[in-house]
């Protein structure tokens, strides 16, 4: 008894995972030489217009070249057709004189006339070796026998439509290819026949017409024409490759001009050659990056200027500022022994003084953004307690305004590598400028956290914004109602100084608005000091934005600010559609 032997399953298992591994190979080495070639094709302009010429003319050559070989092979099946009439015609007329002798077929010499007449049309020698084979046949007269000189058998060269027509009375032709004798070649022939009519009836007279000569000078004119167009596409490559190079040259060079001009490399220039198109190019360009570098070096000694006088004057204002400082808290104890009108006068001295010292304050903050002197001090720190400090600051303001803060912040600690002063600073303006224009409804801070982001929130049911307005909201000293009196005093900066806050960390400010409904701003910073953010843990659009008509609020506004590393902007999931501007870039 025997046992089939069981498969190896484990060495099937690894045979397949081997093939497998060995096509995920070949499949990925196909995947990136296809990524380089359209990577290249979309990079270079050489490489397009030369591939693009090559096509083209391959195309334009190709079909002039099937033309041109087509017409050579016609010509010449044109001259040997032309030459077996001739042959044909002659030769019907010379067999019929020779057969007008006999009346009848059973006649004695009637066969050894058909094999001299063979052999006369053939050239006169039965063994001649010029590959033209004639014969002689009689379809309807069986005392006939064949004759063909050379000697060969024709009857595979001989179709049975040829055979019918030309038995019928009609000269015909037809193209056939086969062997004439056991141990020769295949060859293409031209066969005609022509009806030769007797007193005893009729005979068919064939020419067979080798083709081999035609078929070789088609292939030698079709070879050449096709070597010619070859070369010639190859050296329309080459002159598209040359002249498309003295076009790209200098538009690279441009190119790369350019990039340095943008890094701030000013000084650099085209080198002119000439006095064609591309040096006037040259010289435009040289002459725009003049002018831009003169331009450039202006506005940066004004806004230098400008800083300056801003940070000098801020510095030369403490001076004086702190002697009319002492002098007002002088009078301001003192205001109780005063008139009501005096001692009223020295609470506004005293309330001024105070909005004043926080303008320069914030006035010397900006000039720091300016410079580029601001320094990020980012530590673990938790963002719960500072949450907690920013409520209890402003909360006399609250009351004494009637808005009440709500808080939504998880009980476990929020940490987060961040600059606690400015995040508390920015928390402060915010919560601050929503109480002042909450219209008496509540104020609302959420603080989130990721994996990688950390978020906060404050929504306001004020007047909100109005379109266009989430565009100025971040500017310095902008004020929705410039009739609007200020509950807090403040300076017209807290905002600007927020987003410059929110930049210095790699954080985004954004805000959201629309009338009636009140606003939301959002801050977003990584949870890491130094990574690049791409989402918020937290909505920007809140879930109680009502959507008029089943859309988006008819007036709403979304402004993204300070966006991270690279410009990249924050992928809110809100289903509330949302209006994105970038500001003070």
């Amino acid at each position: 008894m025997t046992t089939s032997p069981i498969p190896d399953l484990d060495t099937t298992s690894r045979r397949r995972g081997a093939g497998w591994e060995l096509w995920r190979g070949l499949s990925g080495r196909v995947a990136r030489l296809l990524a380089g070639l359209h990577q290249t094709w979309r990079r270079s302009l050489q490489v397009r217009v030369v591939t693009i010429t090559l096509v083209a003319s391959s195309l334009l050559v190709g079909g002039f070249a099937y033309l041109i070989a087509d017409k050579i092979t016609s010509i010449l099946l044109d001259n040997a057709k032309t030459d077996v009439q001739l042959r044909l015609t002659s030769g019907a007329e010379y067999a019929a004189k020779q057969f007008s002798l006999y009346s009848q077929a059973q006649e004695a010499q009637l066969q050894e006339t058909i094999d001299g007449t063979v052999n006369y049309l053939a050239g006169g020698d039965p063994q001649q070796t010029s590959g033209v084979v004639v014969a002689i046949t009689a379809e309807n007269e069986d005392a006939i026998q064949p004759r063909t000189s050379p000697a060969v058998d024709i009857r595979s060269l001989i179709s049975p439509e040829l055979r019918a027509a030309v038995a019928g009375g009609h000269v015909a032709n037809q193209i056939r290819t086969g062997r004439v004798t056991a141990d020769g070649p295949t060859t293409k022939y031209l066969v005609y026949g022509s009806p030769v009519p007797t007193r005893f009836g009729q005979v068919e007279l064939y020419y067979f017409v080798p083709l081999t000569l035609q078929d070789q000078t088609a292939g030698q004119a079709r070879a050449t024409v096709v070597g010619t167009g070859a070369a010639l596409v190859l050296l329309l490559g080459l002159l598209a490759a040359l002249v498309t190079r003295l076009v790209v040259t200098p538009v690279r060079v441009a190119a790369r001009t350019a990039q340095r001009l943008s890094a701030g490399l000013l000084d650099q220039r085209m080198a002119v050659n000439g006095e064609d198109d591309l040096a006037l190019l040259a010289a435009s360009f040289n002459q725009m990056a003049t002018n831009l570098q003169r331009q450039i070096l202006r506005l940066e000694e004004m806004s230098r200027l400008q800083r300056r006088f801003t940070s000098d004057v801020s510095h030369e204002l403490r001076t004086p500022l702190t002697t009319v400082r002492m002098a007002a808290d002088l009078i301001f104890a003192e205001r109780d022994e005063f008139d009501p009108a005096v001692a009223r006068s020295a609470e506004l001295l005293q309330a001024e003084l105070d909005r004043f010292e926080e303008l320069l304050t914030d006035l010397l903050e900006i000039s720091r953004f300016d410079a580029g002197f601001a320094v990020l001090d980012a530590e673990p720190t938790d963002l719960v307690p500072v949450v907690h400090r920013v409520v209890d600051r402003l909360s006399g303001l609250a009351e004494r305004v009637g808005v009440a803060i709500e808080l939504d912040v998880p009980a476990a600690p929020v940490i987060a590598e961040i600059d606690p002063r400015r995040v508390e600073r920015v928390l402060r303006n915010l919560v601050g400028n929503a109480v002042e224009h909450g219209e008496g409804r509540p104020v609302r801070i959420t603080l989130g956290m990721d994996e990688t982001a950390v978020a906060l929130t404050v929504r306001d049911h004020g007047v909100g914004l109005k379109p266009g307005e989430e565009k100025l909201v971040f500017n310095r000293f902008w004020r929705a109602d410039p009739s609007r009196a200020r509950q807090t005093g403040g300076t017209g900066l807290g905002l600007s100084i927020s987003l410059e806050d929110a930049r210095l960390h790699g954080g985004w400010l954004e805000a959201w608005g629309a009338p009636g409904q009140g606003a939301q701003f959002r801050l977003t910073v990584p949870a890491r000091a130094g990574d690049r953010l791409t989402t918020s843990p937290l909505r920007l659009v809140p879930a109680d934005a009502t959507l008029p008509f089943g859309g988006a609020p008819a007036s709403s506004g979304l402004l993204a600010i300070g966006p991270g590393p690279g410009g990249a902007l924050a992928v809110d999931p809100a289903p509330v559609p949302e209006q994105r501007a970038e500001v003070g870039s």
